[in-house]
């Protein structure tokens, strides 16, 4: 087949990849121009991706997406070694807790790579560019979509796209993978397609980063676990590549008091309030300015209306299908099985069936993705609401009847007290497995009952809101 992937994002050539592999002839457009290339700190430095808001935010090759890449295209996994990825794990920092109990056989399922996007990105270009029957053309923004005869009555057949210098490139198949803000959505609408239909949370968090470089070329050491809970927000640790690391802090966008995080001082004494993640910011030297991420809250898009296809000829993938919260780093790992479903699929499809292959794909989607995208959305309701209880001027108790946001919170609460929570959480949260496959055993639901309600709220100690409030007013003194 001709295929067409909107977008060169790790998730866009993921799939150019795998879809190349097979045979098909894939043309890669992206509207920024030039691939991130050289080395780590040419690729982070020189590579610009005005398209890309999140471009120099943290992300992480989490278990799932590292999977597929050394099962599928090991040579990236090489490249990024010989960029300076850092293969770790995501157990290691809790090996060492004596509730632990050390490393366990099968923990090498939780392996995973630590590189920042321009490296990935980079990585990924220069397989790409030694593929066979895969071009990519950069600076090649889409502006709309070619249609051919209806394969669906009343629903546009898409036939590939006409580039916005005038360039039309025909298509079998469209893969939109232009992220969160593609604009395929509105071509499929101005075609008179009855969808996408978007459905988006009404808020969501705000992230302050700071990227930091190793002085003597060791790595400090990461928190036990890379993501902390706190009344008022949420820490990440992320390591990188080239010895080098990011801090995040995520808020409530609805949380006015914190915006002073965008400032260096106030960012640099609310972190020294957490002892998990406090010596992140002293160890190191900042390459970074303090970086603001909005635009975090939870989308979906459905492309099935009413049983039938909004489209046939083109399929979303990763991002440009639905959003997670970026504190969790799921988007390479959702984008990497949406890929490799897409591949399987093309497999055994029909060409001249366009409308059973987005028909399948939907169900795969519906299935295997939009449960944990739904999960997460939830999560973020529950979790903001949460903050909003904690940060009013007289702080409450948040209380809900959702039992599943109550069992999600003791799993996170007790995952570092048992050893077999501890993994359960992992695999969950990397998406190894479900939440229905982890927990067949009605005795390992028992324990998470049982150790989350011992456990304090949460697991690592923090300042009160009125500690953290006056650090961050301080940047005005």
């Amino acid at each position: 087949m001709d295929i067409v992937v909107v977008g060169a994002g790790p998730v866009g050539m993921t799939a150019a990849l795998l879809l190349a592999r097979e045979g098909h002839r894939v043309t890669v457009l992206d509207r920024d121009p030039g691939a991130p290339r050289g080395g780590a700190e040419e690729a982070w430095g020189a590579s610009e991706r005005p398209g890309v808001g999140q471009f120099r935010h943290p992300h992480l090759l989490l278990p799932a997406a590292f999977r597929t890449l050394v099962n599928e295209l090991p040579e990236v996994v090489s490249e990024l070694t010989a960029l300076g990825g850092v293969p770790c794990n995501l157990l290691s920092g809790a090996w060492g807790l004596d509730a632990i109990g050390g490393r366990r056989p099968g923990d090498e399922r939780f392996a995973m790579m630590a590189a920042r996007r321009p490296v990935v990105e980079a990585a990924l270009s220069t397989e790409a560019a030694r593929t066979p029957g895969l071009t990519a053309r950069r600076d090649t923004a889409v502006s709309a979509l070619l249609t051919g005869h209806e394969r669906v009555p009343g629903r546009p057949h898409v036939a590939g796209v006409l580039t916005r210098g005038g360039v039309a490139v025909h298509a079998d198949l469209v893969v939109d993978a232009g992220g969160r803000n593609s604009p395929l959505g509105g071509m499929l609408r101005d075609l008179g397609a009855p969808g996408p239909v978007e459905e988006r949370a009404e808020t969501g968090f705000l992230a302050y980063t700071r990227y930091f470089r190793s002085t003597d070329g060791k790595l400090p050491q990461m928190p036990v676990w890379r993501v902390g809970h706190y009344d008022s927000l949420t820490t990440v640790a992320i390591e990188g590549d080239a010895g080098t690391w990011a801090l995040s802090v995520g808020v409530s966008r609805r949380d006015r008091a914190l915006r002073g995080l965008r400032e260096p001082g106030a960012w640099h004494r609310a972190v020294a309030l957490f002892p998990d993640v406090a010596h992140l910011a002293e160890d190191g030297e900042p390459i970074s300015e303090i970086m603001a991420m909005s635009g975090m809250e939870s989308r979906h898009r459905r492309f099935v209306i009413g049983g039938r296809p909004a489209a046939t000829g083109v399929l979303s993938i990763g991002d440009a299908w639905a959003t997670t919260n970026p504190l969790f780093g799921l988007g390479m790992s959702m984008g990497a099985l949406h890929a490799t479903a897409l591949r399987d699929l093309l497999r055994t499809a029909d060409p001249d069936e366009p409308e059973k292959l987005a028909l399948r794909f939907d169900e795969f989607t519906r299935t295997s993705l939009a449960p944990i995208q739904q999960g997460l959305a939830d999560w973020d309701r529950h979790r903001l609401a949460e903050i909003d209880a904690a940060t009013r001027d007289v702080p409450v108790p948040y209380e809900t009847d959702d039992r599943d946001w109550h069992f999600r919170r003791a799993l996170d609460t007790a995952k570092l007290r048992d050893p077999e929570l501890l993994r359960a959480f992992a695999d969950i949260g990397s998406l190894l497995a479900t939440a229905e496959e982890t927990f067949t055993d009605p005795g390992l639901a028992e324990k998470v009952a049982e150790l989350g309600r011992r456990a304090p709220r949460y697991s690592d100690p923090g300042p009160s809101r009125a500690e953290l409030l006056t650090a961050v007013a301080g940047a005005a003194t």
